[in-house]
């Protein structure tokens, strides 16, 4: 492939990612308020009661509006990162600011599409890392908000891996390291969740990171497993202090874990898994 096809590729993707990034803040915002809804339907008949009659509300309805001043956003108010700009980070009705959120959200899902296409070539194996960038980011933000790992992203990101395996997609991972490696993620993080518990009392993380770190071994197979965990351990011990220091610790002093598995995972996905095992001297 020459050098301008890859760079042409690489920009068509990457403007891909800006229009998915869009997306991502929606789901971002939406889903865990979509599951609260949910579990509250749930209880509700749960205890015999009829929930109350609830507009719709997903990931398409209602339209997108300021939280501040409930204005619509108007398509040309909603174009990736331009319209922030144009816009000067304020909404064009009340002048409220705007998340810096919203556009690095765009700009880092192009920046991930980009490189599934330099890693990969502009081919089916691209498609599917820029699927695990796309569910993977999601994740990481949703976590951090909410401290949920939403089954409707960890599971499809598990199954997305095995299958990328059996299609060869995340070569040369086989099959067999990628089935192996959610079992090995799964359960170790399930042994030490219950070692924790029964040695405190206390839950160290939920059932949502085993999924995550499963998920990841099916991406990435088993022997990343050590350097990922290893990555996220440090990484988000330093945010930690970061936060602490700063007095930025949510109440109960504690920090969901997901978003470090993510960056561990999108660290892989860059070195890949035996450049990752020699990055943390494995």
């Amino acid at each position: 492939m020459s050098f301008g096809i890859l760079w042409l590729d690489i920009s068509l993707f990457a403007l891909l990612g800006l229009l998915i990034g869009s997306f991502l803040n929606v789901v971002i915002a939406r889903l865990p308020k979509m599951m609260e809804r949910q579990w509250a339907e749930e209880a509700a008949h749960a205890a015999g009661n009829t929930p109350p009659e609830a507009a719709p509300f997903n990931l398409v309805v209602p339209r997108s509006r300021c939280p501040h001043c409930q204005h619509p956003i108007t398509w040309y108010e909603n174009i990736p990162v331009l319209s922030f700009l144009a816009l000067g980070g304020r909404c064009s009705a009340c002048k409220a600011p705007i998340s810096m959120r919203y556009p690095a959200v765009e700009l880092a899902t192009a920046v991930l599409f980009g490189l599934s296409v330099y890693i990969h070539g502009a081919n089916a194996g691209a498609v599917a890392w820029c699927f695990f960038s796309a569910v993977l980011l999601s994740l990481a933000l949703i976590d951090w908000d909410t401290t949920l790992l939403p089954d409707d992203l960890t599971l499809p990101l598990l199954w997305g891996g095995l299958i990328a395996a059996n299609m060869h997609w995340s070569h040369p991972l086989s099959v067999q390291s990628a089935v192996w490696g959610a079992v090995a993620g799964y359960m170790s993080l399930w042994l030490i969740y219950w070692a924790f518990k029964l040695v405190t009392g206390k839950e160290g993380m939920g059932y949502g990171d085993f999924k995550l770190y499963a998920a990841l071994g099916a991406w990435f197979g088993p022997e990343a497993l050590i350097p990922i965990i290893l990555i996220a351990s440090v990484f988000g011990a330093v945010v930690g202090i970061v936060l602490k220091l700063n007095a930025g610790l949510r109440e109960g002093g504690y920090i969901p874990f997901g978003p470090f598995l993510a960056f561990a995972g999108f660290a892989a996905m860059l070195f890949g898994g035996p450049q990752l095992r020699q990055l943390v001297g494995l």
